[in-house]
């Protein structure tokens, strides 16, 4: 049974690549999802790892079930553009198995040997359902003595920031670990100084890894805050940074590292993760972190 738990969306991607030929824009189909993303860099970081969805019984579906078989871990679409400022998403979701998902349907049984749950905004915002079902796994979990970790990829095209602010905040008072992103801290508090995002966060949870992009991350605790400066690589494309520092991060904690420890290792993973087009693919293994990390 799977130590790590990680619940969500997966999302069919279509990511654009350079022009053929002929001039036509083409679009190169693979997985994504933010959970399922960590999940399989927890899986490829050692960890043992269950997803806790639904898709639909289609050819995505099968395509999912296939991928989490390969990657060790027991539908909507998302389209990534790219230009000068960055990766874009467009969401095909409506109707997706996971938006229909309801706090019943949430396997008990599989809280019995999970020592961490990980869940994030996006699922909380693709419906009522799907947001009361999060709770409801947070309860389990808690129930069950394992930490949630909370990731608040934030995306206002699918809620209010009201309301965003109000859910996310809700369930990070309930997490150990809280993973927001300096942008997503911004919209939700007005906040943009780092320390006082940490320190915003640190009053709901004990343990925030403030993700900052370029400039790496902070870890804090209300003992003591440490910054981790980013790896140089050559990135072309952050699609699923985010969450392979988010799931490389529970492996780590799963092992045994501190979180100091584990947030350097996952730092080096997520600068990894730019270095090839996909949220999937370019989710690396163990070797090449500590490569990385000792070069």
């Amino acid at each position: 049974m799977a130590e790590l738990l990680c619940m969500g969306e997966p999302m069919l991607e279509f990511n654009q690549q350079r022009p053929g030929p002929d001039g036509r824009v083409l679009y190169l189909e693979g997985h994504g999802g933010d959970t399922s993303n960590a999940a399989i860099a927890a899986a490829r970081s050692g960890a043992s790892v269950g997803y806790v969805s639904a898709v639909g019984t289609d050819a995505a579906g099968d395509s999912f079930m296939a991928l989490w078989a390969r990657e060790g871990v027991a539908t909507g679409t998302v389209i990534v553009t790219h230009d000068a400022g960055g990766h874009h998403f467009a969401f095909y979701r409506t109707g997706s198995a996971a938006a229909l998902y309801r706090p019943q349907d949430v396997p008990a049984d599989a809280f019995r040997t999970a020592r961490i749950l990980h869940v994030s905004g996006i699922s909380q915002a693709i419906s009522e359902s799907a947001c009361d079902a999060v709770f409801h796994a947070i309860h389990l979990a808690r129930e069950a003595g394992a930490s949630v970790s909370y990731d608040t990829n934030l995306r206002l095209r699918l809620w209010p920031a009201a309301r965003a602010a109000a859910v996310i905040h809700a369930a990070i008072g309930m997490a150990d670990i809280a993973l927001p992103s300096l942008d997503d801290a911004t919209a939700l508090t007005g906040l943009t100084d780092p320390d006082a995002v940490a320190d915003f966060y640190l009053r709901l949870c004990p343990l925030v890894l403030l993700k900052c992009g370029a400039a790496g991350c902070i870890v804090a605790t209300r003992e003591e805050r440490t910054r981790i400066a980013a790896h140089r690589v050559e990135a072309v494309d952050a699609t699923g940074a985010g969450d392979t520092f988010a799931g490389a991060l529970l492996a780590r904690l799963l092992a045994g590292d501190d979180p100091v420890a584990a947030a350097r290792y996952a730092n080096a993973a997520a600068a990894l993760s730019t270095t090839g087009y996909g949220a999937v693919a370019p989710i690396p293994r163990e070797g090449a972190v500590r490569a990385l990390l000792a070069g």
